[in-house]
Parts: structure tokens; sequence; C-alpha cells
């Protein structure tokens, strides 16, 4: 795809100081990133109220951040991994920047090439009988440098926070750019330390016995780098990226430096291995052995949340840190591997991974900023992973930044600041008085500086995996306020839902309401027309499909 030029931003750097930069001496920032959790899959209720999914998992440290935090209940990330890595690294969205499907490991080498996970390991074609196939796209990722065919040229946002004096340290998945691409790297994107970050997008094995796919037999380009103190110990690699998380802490808390931790875990994705510490009480509980072992992946997630705040105010430096906890996309609702009835593990959501029904972009996002925020609030404001470059750079106090791209995300440091306090007042006047009330209460953007009924878009033309899935390909989606457009490229078909009313999107409105989903497709239509946003190709004219507004 054509890359964007050069996009200074002087005049958007200025905006950026608004609410956050208050923070002396520059504030600690973690960024605790969990791979392929649902937004169900916690404790933590970010709905209506505790839904029966919720009960299923121990997360007493997720729970424990959520009583410090705010909550962003409308919190979007794309469908799939890599667009919402870059999309936080770059403030870009994804159908703009043409990244739009997660990179295989080697460049040139299209995810999407045989219609899904096959093209990891090899660029063999696959023709699975679908009217579409796959568009042009920046199939090899975000780069830091410019020239690099089928990448999008952009500045990272961890090379700011370096810039500005922060020790940057990065610690698990990466999967930003496939391998002989610059942005391949987190050295390449700002990062000080490394830990393990490469073109991966899974891990081969979690078991130190299999010494985490470094074994002959094992081996390729997904196992998991630079922990060979921790084969054969039994250490789950969860809980060896935690420990080597803490230890590179020490470092910049020593030397008194600011520092932006990338706590970015392999888990919960494939394979699902879960942490033997934690399996057999799940079992116990009633569980099938795919549903334990997923468990197991999340309390061990839990697990170390709980060890890295542990750690922080160990040292003293808990009420200067802040934590940002986000998952890169829905939880994987089409893997046998986790057990239970497919297509049924993010309830009341709609699908998963993938897809651009709620279970498949709805994640969980919460903050936790001392002083700043107030704790224990909930948020409705619709939220997409885009808007965390704009917002870290503006908590870490970086003004003036410029940058090679334009940047689509909002700064959401109003938002948590006073429209925490915005409901805080409201449940203290009476006006909140249930998990419903605060789920349904809306800041507006006189207090927030961010509309509660802006437009929240995202775009999947591709085939997911190797076999069609209905409810997950080739899908567009454009939300505002309570509504919701979805367009099924496949079949050109427009469907029209109302969160507020039907969250699990049941209920096709469409017919009943014309109007809007004639407003929403024009605005869908022309906003991916604008990005030059990549569509499926028909097979049978070779060219590709028509926009949502032209159907």
């Amino acid at each position: 795809m054509k890359q964007l030029s050069r996009f200074g931003l002087a005049a958007g750097a200025a905006l950026t100081a608004i609410a956050c930069s208050k923070s002396t001496p520059q504030p600690n920032i973690v960024f605790f990133l969990v791979d392929d959790m649902g937004w169900t899959d916690t404790q933590v209720a970010y709905g209506e109220g505790v839904y029966p999914h919720n009960l299923r998992h121990d997360t007493p440290n997720m729970q424990r951040l959520a009583e410090q935090s705010v909550l962003l209940s409308n919190a979007y990330a794309c469908p799939v991994s890599t667009p919402t890595r870059v999309s936080i690294l770059s403030g870009m969205n994804a159908a703009h920047m043409g990244i739009t499907n997660w990179t295989a490991t080697m460049r040139d080498n299209p995810s999407d090439a045989t219609g899904g996970a096959k093209a990891m390991m090899s660029s063999k074609s696959e023709d699975t009988g679908n009217s579409l196939t796959r568009p042009d796209w920046n199939w090899n990722g975000m780069s830091p440098q410019p020239g690099i065919a089928n990448t999008q040229y952009a500045t990272p946002m961890p090379q700011l926070l370096k810039d500005a004096g922060y020790f940057t340290i990065h610690v698990g998945k990466a999967h930003w750019a496939s391998a002989g691409t610059p942005g391949a790297s987190p050295y390449n994107m700002g990062f000080v330390v490394n830990v393990s970050g490469n073109v991966a997008g899974m891990p081969t094995s979690y078991f130190s016995e299999d010494h985490f796919g470094n074994t002959p037999e094992k081996w390729n380009y997904l196992s998991v780098q630079n922990m060979t103190e921790y084969y054969d110990t039994g250490t789950h690699l969860t809980e060896a990226l935690t420990r080597e998380a803490i230890k590179t802490l020490d470092y910049p808390i020593a030397q008194n430096k600011p520092f932006y931790l990338y706590m970015a875990h392999h888990a919960t994705h494939t394979p699902i291995q879960g942490d033997p510490r934690y399996t057999q009480k799940y079992l116990d509980r009633g569980m099938d052995e795919g549903q334990a072992k997923y468990a197991a992946l999340v309390e061990g997630v839990d697990k170390s949340l709980g060890d890295i705040m542990d750690y922080l105010e160990k040292r003293g430096v808990a009420d200067n840190t802040i934590i940002i906890f986000m998952t890169d996309n829905g939880g994987n609702s089409e893997n046998k591997q986790k057990g239970g009835e497919l297509h049924t593990q993010n309830l009341p959501l709609r699908e998963g991974k993938g897809s651009c029904y709620e279970g498949g972009i709805r994640v969980p996002l919460m903050f936790k900023w001392k002083g700043h925020i107030t704790p224990g609030t909930k948020v409705n404001t619709p939220v997409t992973c885009e808007d965390l470059f704009p917002t870290i750079l503006s908590m870490a106090g970086v003004t003036n930044w410029k940058v090679e791209q334009p940047v689509d995300g909002k700064d959401l440091c109003k938002l948590l600041t006073d429209g925490s306090k915005y409901v805080a007042d409201a449940k203290a006047k009476g006006e909140i008085s249930s998990e419903a009330d605060a789920y349904h209460f809306e800041v507006p953007e006189s207090v927030s500086n961010v509309d509660p009924n802006r437009t929240i878009i995202f775009h999947y033309p591709h085939q997911w995996k190797p076999y069609s899935l209905d409810d997950i390909d080739f899908l567009s989606i454009i939300r505002k306020g309570d509504w919701k457009l979805v367009y099924r490229m496949i079949d050109s078909k427009l469907e029209l839902y109302n969160l507020k009313e039907d969250i699990g999107e049941k209920n096709d409105v469409s017919g009943l309401h014309p109007e809007i989903v004639k407003a929403l497709a024009e605005e869908l239509g022309l906003k991916l027309k604008n990005w030059n946003a990549s569509m499926p190709i028909q097979r049978s004219t070779g060219k590709p499909v028509a926009l949502p507004n032209e159907l």
C-alpha cells in the first residue's frame, strides 16, 4: 500500500498537555497488555452488572487494580493482534495505516495468503471457495524507517518517551512487523531493554520443559528467546516473563529514572497450556480440560499483575506509577483448545477474536493514576486502542512532539481525571445507584473533551482462518452513540444494532431505521475512502468490493 508522508503534529501536541502533565517527577508507566483475553474473562465487571462468565476465573489482582482505577466500560481494540499493537504504538486507526491483519513471521508473506493461520509458516495459496479474496494491505507491518515495502512508516511512541528521558522496557510479545524489516525489533522502536520480543505472534510452548520451543523437534520462529535460565525449572512462561520484567525495573528505580514498562504477555493466546499450579482447581470445579487450562492461563496473568504491583509497592514507587491494563482483542471463541461450546465464550457479547461483532473488539481497559483519577469509577464513553498513543504521552508530560504519521487517537486524560470525578459526584448525589446506572451514565464532552457519541470504526477485510467463518470474515463496523452498523462484505449486507438495548447483537433493526443505516453507511464509506482503506477483491470481477455507501 502507499505509505503516508510526513505529518508534523506541533498543533496536536499542544493539546497533549491538556490535563496530564501535573506529575512531578515524571510518572512511571506500566502498560500491562494481555493477549486474547475476553471482556468477561475477569471478575472485574465492565458491563451492567456481573455476568455469569465473570464468575469463571479467579482474578483477585485485577479486582485489586480495579478498586484503584477508572474502568472504561466501552473500550475497543482491533479484531486481531498486530493492528491493535501498532495502533497503540502509532496512534493511527488500523484501516488508516493499512495494517488490518496480523503480520506473518517472514516479510512479504501475507498472513491471509491462505485465508488464515497457515500463512504463518507457508506462503502457498489456498482456495476456500469464498467469493472474496484478500486485498492489498501493509502485510509487513509498521516501520520506524521510510521506504520499506508494504509497511506504514510511523514514529513509535516508545521512541518519544525515550527521547523525553524515560527508561523504556519491552517484555514479552511484540508482533508489530515481519522478520527482515526494522519494525520487527523492539530496539528499533525506541526500547532500551528487550526481553524476548520479536516477530512471534504466539509461543511455540509455555513450558520450560520444552525450553519454550527451543528444542530441535519444536523449534520455529515462534519459539520464545532469551529465557535459558528457566529451562527445565518447571517455570511457566507467564511467570518467567514476570520475573524478568521485575529484574529490569531495578536499574531505573535505583537511578531515579522514570520508566515505561510494556509488559506484553503471550498468555492467553494458543497453545492453551495453563500454568499447572492452577489447573487442578478448575477441573475440581467441573470444567473440562480445555476450560481448566485456559482458566489457569488467565490466573497466571492475574498473578503476574499482582507480583508487579507488589514489587512497585515494596520499592516505594507505586504512588508515582501509572498502571494501564488492557487486552489486544476479544477472547478467542473459535478454538477447540479452550474447551466448552464454540462461539459462546464471550457471552453476552457476540462472537470473539477476529470478528467485528462486540465479542471480537470490546476489551477490558482500566487506568490507575493515583492523585489524578477518582478510583473505583466506571466511565462509559467509547474509547479505542489508538487513543493510547496521545494519552500515554500526555500522562508522561511529553509535549511538542512531532511524528511522521497522522494521529487518529484522542487524548483521554481529561476523560480519566475530570470524567471520573464527574461520575463520583453523580454517585454522591444519588444519580447513580447501581452498576447498570454506572454503565449507562454519560459524561458530557464539556467535562471530558471526548464526545460520548464519537465515531468508532473497525475494519477487517480478511478471511481469518483457512476455512470460512460467517461472523468473523470480511466485516467492517461503525459505532456512533448507541447505534452500530455492521457491513458484511461477503454478502453486501448492512446490519444495524442498538447496543444499549441489545449488547449481544441479536436483533438486526436495519429495516426499522433506514435513515440511520444510510447515515452511518455514508460516514463509514467516506472514512474508508479517505483513508484509502484496503478492500477485499471479488473473485468474479477482480475488483474491490463496494464501499458501504455505494451499495
